[in-house]
């Protein structure tokens, strides 16, 4: 039976005559609860935010459909307050915020503890969790992972443009949600003891509020019996999504097993896989990145570490029958280009007009 796989997305929510973020998320987010259920539709920390979480599930069709339902539903909820919801991982018009947060305790908080780096936080990202019961497993199989998160975010980068301006970047919110002081590759690990010292040592520092908030590229869920990988920006559809859930479901078996193997995880410097995901979140594919998933961790094109990834991978992803979905998501990144370059292309049709890439972007109401 293949593991479990679900999908955690935030949307920007954007008025349908501007385009520009709008904070109508209290009422947006009630709305969605409604049509999905209480558990699938929630708040962020911006009131220009909505976020969907999917149920548990085990197939790529059940994964897609799941997606779609999510999708279609907080659209139409956004439709009845004149929103559109956009998957992009940064605003493409106006700021998102916050201020103002959502109103709830958790949030208050940020703002007392973090003071204003918590401005411009609403930004959007996927995040994908797959069912590993043991913890000690999870934990040991982060050290096998996290050599391969820059990559992840090089071929997920969805955020070019933050408040009508073209930063430069693949994915903008990579760097702003790196604010954090906790935001990033995780350290190496010996073990689920080791892991919850180092955790419990961040909290006391006071640089999180609760161990959720030890906010690693991958990391062992802090109240799920799952790993969750938080590294890409929220994609463009729903089979993008649907096809980099399983890719990431394949990583975290191989990775697994490698644990199971006793085989030894290459213990990549941080700073080099934090430089590594500042170069993915510049440049997304073009030119080369670390191959951090190696002990000499030479550069190497995007492309040749994408067949390295699928030689890992394929044989996970051809016991579910998920290769065909994953080879066309990836063939169509490196021959079509990431939701970054779409998004630019979309622009650049339109003489520049970001209004038109809104509009590209905007999930259909169901």
């Amino acid at each position: 039976m293949p593991p479990t796989v679900g999908v955690e997305e935030e949307f920007v929510l954007a008025a349908r005559h501007s385009r520009a973020a709008v904070h109508r998320a209290p009422a947006v987010v009630e709305a969605a609860r409604a049509r999905l259920g209480a558990a699938h539709a929630t708040a962020e920390v911006s009131q220009a935010q909505l976020e969907t979480v999917s149920a548990v599930c085990r197939t790529a069709g059940q994964l897609e459909a799941e997606i779609v339902r999510l999708r279609s539903g907080a659209a139409t909820a956004a439709a009845e307050y004149d929103c559109l919801l956009v998957p992009s991982g940064s605003a493409v018009l106006g700021r998102p915020g916050p201020p103002p947060v959502v109103d709830k305790a958790r949030y208050r908080a940020f703002v007392r503890r973090f003071g204003p780096l918590v401005h411009d936080q609403g930004v959007n990202a996927c995040h994908v969790h797959v069912g590993v019961a043991d913890r000690e497993e999870a934990v040991r199989a982060v050290n096998h992972l996290r050599g391969w998160m820059p990559l992840l975010l090089a071929l997920t980068g969805n955020s070019p443009y933050s408040d009508g301006t073209d930063t430069g970047y693949a994915s903008w919110r990579s760097l702003v949600w790196g604010r954090w002081p906790l935001a990033g590759p995780p350290p190496y690990l010996r073990g689920a003891a080791h892991h919850e010292q180092v955790v419990g040592d961040l909290v006391a520092s006071g640089a999180a509020m609760d161990p959720s908030m030890v906010y690693w590229h991958v990391r062992p869920s802090p109240h799920l019996p799952t790993l969750e990988v938080r590294v890409a920006d929220v994609l463009p559809g729903p089979a993008a999504t649907t096809a980099y859930a399983l890719l990431v479901r394949a990583l975290v078996g191989c990775a697994v097993d490698a644990v199971r193997a006793g085989e030894p995880a290459p213990d990549v410097p941080d700073p080099l896989l934090r430089a590594a995901c500042w170069q993915a979140a510049r440049h997304g594919t073009d030119g080369t990145l670390p191959a951090t998933h190696t002990r000499d961790c030479s550069p190497a094109a995007v492309g040749r570490l994408v067949e390295e990834l699928w030689k890992r991978v394929e044989s996970h992803l051809s016991r579910y029958g998920d290769d065909r979905w994953v080879g066309d998501w990836l063939s169509e990144v490196q021959h079509g280009g990431t939701g970054a370059v779409r998004q630019r292309r979309i622009a650049e049709h339109h003489g520049g007009r970001l209004q038109a890439v809104v509009d590209e972007l905007a999930v259909p109401p169901g």
